[in-house]
């Protein structure tokens, strides 16, 4: 399947408004081992997925999608119960087939927050930028996290940072931005400097005004 129709596929239809909160954010990570399907086969089961997506939106479960450049893609669910996540997810064609590695974290925006997308939808490509906690880090660590918050502060002062967010408690969190990414300027992170934090970088493709954006 074509990018660019994937790209008008993820594209969410619900509420206009924008929401405010904790959410799930579910990642749905690209399989190297994914079984291998015939083109007609993956055609279908992409189709049933899209629909899926449709649905969970138009029902009001589902706020925000996009794709990674390169493979999987991302979800904001509208609940704060990963194993209502989990329930809503397992409706999807791909899941079932086992297509992603699938993971839910509690989402809480702290820059903007999360929008459906308005029609005419304009896709856009940000820089999404993940920050992974070492599993060996200790709560301890508190100071060196809040260097971490206070560089994520100095990066939303430079005006394209799109939107900030948190997962649970150590567990990291995202930035996603707009023009060039300089990627100097994130490693210079105290957290990432101590080997606290390692990022993961990607493109996602998401219609405007996912984020609130205008």
């Amino acid at each position: 399947m074509k990018l660019v129709t994937i790209l008008l596929l993820f594209v969410v239809v619900s509420s206009t408004f924008g929401q405010t909160g904790t959410y799930s954010f579910v990642f749905l990570h690209k399989k190297s081992d994914a079984a291998q399907m015939p083109p007609e086969q993956l055609k279908v089961l992409m189709e049933g997925h899209m629909a899926n997506i449709t649905r969970l939106a138009k029902e009001g479960k589902l706020i925000a999608a996009g794709p990674f450049e390169g493979g999987g893609g991302m979800f904001i669910l509208n609940t704060t119960s990963s194993e209502e996540a989990s329930i809503w997810l397992s409706t999807d064609p791909g899941v079932q087939a086992k297509r992603w590695d699938i993971e839910i974290l509690p989402y809480t925006p702290r820059i903007r927050s999360v929008c459906a997308a308005k029609e005419p939808y304009e896709m856009v490509a940000y820089n999404f930028v993940r920050f992974m906690v070492a599993p060996s880090t200790k709560s301890g660590n508190q100071s060196t996290f809040d260097l971490h918050n206070s560089h994520l502060k100095q990066l939303e002062q430079k005006g394209n940072v799109i939107t900030e967010g948190v997962f649970g408690k150590l567990q990291g969190g995202i930035v996603v931005m707009s023009g060039e990414l300089n990627k100097e300027l994130l490693e210079a992170d105290p957290a990432v400097h101590a080997g606290i934090v390692t990022l993961d970088i990607k493109k996602l493709w998401i219609a405007k005004g996912s984020f609130c954006e205008k």
